[in-house]
């Protein structure tokens, strides 16, 4: 069961930061499907000198960083419907043959935001049991490409921890997800619980542990 924090929530790394983070760990060469929402600021990390071929289900290969105010095209969208660029060799593509690519293991990396993970990899991000859900792409990217990675608040705003146990919310997958990225911390799921690969400098190991409901060890 998942435990309310009564302490005050320490502030940790930005969006910008975990999303540069990402960017950073995404090998040269691979291709990349990002999620709606916090994952779509790695778009805008790219080093020079690596190639990263950021993917959008809606049909687009080769998809750069949010345009400037005088180069947005209301015609080029991300699946979340905001304003993207596409780098020199972009493609566009049919929706369907998106999904093929998605569907097909042709995705090296997907970047997703979550409600709740658990301790064994499951992910929890489209449904909250109430309104109307919509999964969107989320349940075939985390079936079809081979790594996923996870970008989120550590807590939420209630002050909850959203890396449990056990997810109490609809799972998008079971057993998916290999790397968290959080405001507080870079996490591996391992057989023995969440690994801490880099810790916020705000943040201690105990505190980490308190506000995470599972085993967290270096």
């Amino acid at each position: 069961m998942k435990k309310i924090i009564a302490l005050e929530i320490i502030s940790g790394w930005d969006r910008n930061t975990i999303a540069s983070k990402i960017a950073k760990d995404l090998p040269h060469g691979s291709y990349v499907n990002l999620g709606i929402g916090m994952p779509e600021l790695v778009s805008q990390y790219i080093e020079g000198g690596r190639e990263i071929v950021y993917h959008s289900e809606n049909g687009l290969l080769g998809m750069g960083p949010p345009p400037q105010e005088n180069e947005i095209d209301l015609d080029l969208i991300n699946a979340g419907k905001k304003p993207v660029t596409i780098l020199p060799g972009g493609s566009f593509c049919h929706h369907a043959d998106s999904f093929s690519m998605i569907r097909g293991g042709h995705i090296d990396y997907c970047v997703l935001g979550a409600m709740e993970v658990s301790i064994k990899g499951d992910l929890a991000n489209w449904s909250t049991g109430t309104g109307i859900p919509a999964v969107g792409g989320a349940m075939d990217l985390v079936a079809g490409s081979k790594h996923v990675f996870v970008m989120t608040q550590h807590l939420t705003k209630e002050g909850e921890p959203k890396l449990v146990k056990q997810c109490s919310l609809p799972l998008t997958g079971a057993s998916v997800v290999s790397r968290i990225y959080s405001d507080y911390a870079t996490l591996d799921i391992t057989d023995k619980g969440f690994k801490v690969l880099e810790l916020n400098e705000n943040i201690t190991l105990d505190y980490l542990q308190m506000v995470t409901d599972g085993n967290v060890y270096q």
